[in-house]
């Protein structure tokens, strides 16, 4: 589920497929992130432009860049550079537009167009159909994809779903952060949700203003006039740990380490759920 969030480091791929010198990240990144110094490949079937008083470079025409295992699609590719004290010059802004995709190996983002900034290392795709697909994941948002490559952050704004499996977490935003593994390779560590959450799977569904999913312990908090359904059995509180590998679910007045200001509520239905789907407690 949420290790499709942390697909989302195709977004990075693009980001250093396109830049000149991207900065130098402290670990490898995000399945193969490339540092740049390959070649750079771009096809249009209507040709190239360069427009050299506007500082730029324009592909037209099922326009595709390619460097290492990273390919950029989209109608339109523009390259905007800028001339170094060093008598060089560096790229410092791609726009796509049109039917833009970006694939790497096992992975495909789509999005209507994108922008990616090298000073703010920061990559934005909008559309009317953003989805990112991989073997076992699938991420949609409404209004925008994000990846800021410094901070090490995916965002799935608007609507936002990620779906594994029967497993899914939404909300209004969700937040991907990244930290490096043995490998020193960059990987999702941890999931906020902001704004009308749900979390759903076959035996239960949660909801709560905002939430937490932690992908190794497979733990998901929730905060704010949460709600547990299982069957017809229902547990309210303010706070809710949802344990997605235990089915165990625990529900409080408050956060653990504050006093809680409200009354845990459950309505138990004879016959719906069982002690071993889970449990509630104050």
């Amino acid at each position: 589920m949420t290790a499709g969030l942390g697909r989302l480091r195709s977004l990075a791929l693009f980001a250093a497929l396109c830049a000149a010198a991207p900065a130098p990240l402290a670990a490898q990144g995000l399945s193969g992130l490339q540092d740049g110094k390959g070649p750079l490949e771009i096809n249009a079937d209507q040709g190239i432009e360069w427009q050299r008083n506007r500082n730029r470079y324009i592909a037209r025409g099922n326009a595709r860049a390619t460097r290492g295992g990273v390919v950029v699609y989209g109608d339109v590719l523009t390259a905007y550079y800028r001339t170094l004290k060093t008598g060089g010059t560096e790229i410092h802004r791609i726009e796509a537009d049109g039917n833009v995709r970006i694939v790497s190996k096992g992975e495909t983002i789509h999005g209507d167009n994108g922008v990616y900034s090298v000073d703010k290392g920061l990559l934005l795709l909008r559309g009317n159909d953003l989805r990112l697909i991989t073997e076992q994941d699938q991420v949609r948002a409404r209004d925008s994809l994000e990846y800021w490559q410094h901070q090490r952050a995916a965002v799935a704004r608007g609507n936002a779903v990620a779906v594994r499996g029967d497993k899914e977490i939404r909300g209004d935003v969700l937040t991907a952060y990244f930290t490096p593994n043995a490998k020193n390779r960059l990987e999702i560590s941890t999931v906020k949700a902001d704004g009308n959450v749900q979390i759903s799977t076959p035996a239960e569904f949660a909801t709560g203003d905002g939430g937490v999913y932690y992908v190794k312990q497979e733990l998901a908090t929730l905060t704010g006039a949460v709600k547990v359904t299982r069957g017809e059995n229902q547990l309210n509180g303010e706070y809710a740990e949802v344990n997605m590998a235990t089915g165990v679910s625990r529900l409080m007045g408050a956060p653990p380490g504050r006093a809680g200001t409200t009354r845990v509520r459950s309505l138990l239905v004879p016959g719906s759920g069982s002690k071993k789907d889970g449990d509630g407690g104050s």
